[in-house]
């Protein structure tokens, strides 16, 4: 791997999360080879890849999200703010309120709008309605639904459009105050204006949230994000600065891919 090998040095503790050699193998197949990374704090870092290669895969090694399929492992070190996520004894649930997912099909709970929202606060013992409300608000403006759902917050979710529907799916995750967001593909089921509405989702969220976003929409990547990680085949082949893998790529096979050679 090659680019940014001067962000590779910065302490650990001042990194939203920070990947060494990591490998993650299904059963005897091994779909990651040797991760090295640094995800840096409040800026957007998209994965980008042809399918197949290691880039969902490594999204959900952030959040555990991996452990509940049979007979797979992982090896090597990841670091959410400086807490190691794999030592013994992490509790799983409060990992996965730190780092929030977001599929890529939108997954509304078959309930209102409302307590989609207050599911996860509830949860963790929030009884407060006042508190509860403001929540919602919060979370459903962070996620630029507000205004459109605000009259009708006691319907069910299920009414929403697709693209409504996702940013819910959003701000249901914004309501439990995550550090890091990761977003899997959450717009390749969606229509352009709704796509569109998502893209500048993200770029508020990276104002007070770590966005890490898998995608296979060249052009989502370079509009969105800070940064750029290409995987190929289970490898990292280049990270660096947006702007520099998709006008100056170091490696070849990245130009190619961005050129549309392959993939």
């Amino acid at each position: 791997m090659s680019g940014s090998a001067e962000r590779m040095e910065k302490d650990v503790d001042k990194l939203a999360a920070h990947v060494r050699d990591v490998s993650f193998f299904y059963g005897a197949t091994q779909a990651l080879f040797n991760i090295h990374m640094d995800i840096e704090a409040r800026k957007v870092t998209a994965f980008i890849g042809p399918s197949g290669c290691g880039k969902s895969t490594l999204l959900r090694c952030f959040n555990r999200m991996n452990d509940v399929i049979l007979d797979s492992r992982m090896e090597g070190d990841i670091l959410i703010f400086g807490a190691d996520i794999y030592r013994e004894g992490t509790r799983l649930e409060t990992l996965r309120k730190r780092v929030g997912m977001v599929f890529q099909k939108s997954n509304p709970f078959p309930m209102s709008i409302y307590e989609n929202i207050v599911f996860g606060p509830k949860m963790r013992g929030m009884k407060d309605k006042g508190k509860l409300d403001e929540v919602v608000e919060r979370s459903l403006m962070q996620a630029d639904l507000w205004s459109e759902v605000k009259d009708r917050l006691a319907k069910s979710s299920l009414d929403l459009s697709g693209g409504q529907q996702q940013r819910l799916c959003i701000a249901r995750a914004l309501a439990n105050e995550p550090d890091i967001i990761l977003m899997d593909e959450p717009a390749s089921a969606l229509d352009p204006i709704s796509t569109a509405k998502i893209e500048e989702t993200i770029q508020e969220l990276r104002k007070n949230y770590t966005v890490i976003i898998v995608t296979h929409n060249l052009q989502q990547a370079a509009r969105c994000s800070d940064y750029t990680a290409f995987f190929y085949m289970g490898k990292l082949i280049e990270m660096n600065s947006t702007a520099d893998i998709f006008q100056n790529p170091e490696e070849k096979q990245t130009e190619d891919y961005i050129s549309g050679k392959f993939g």
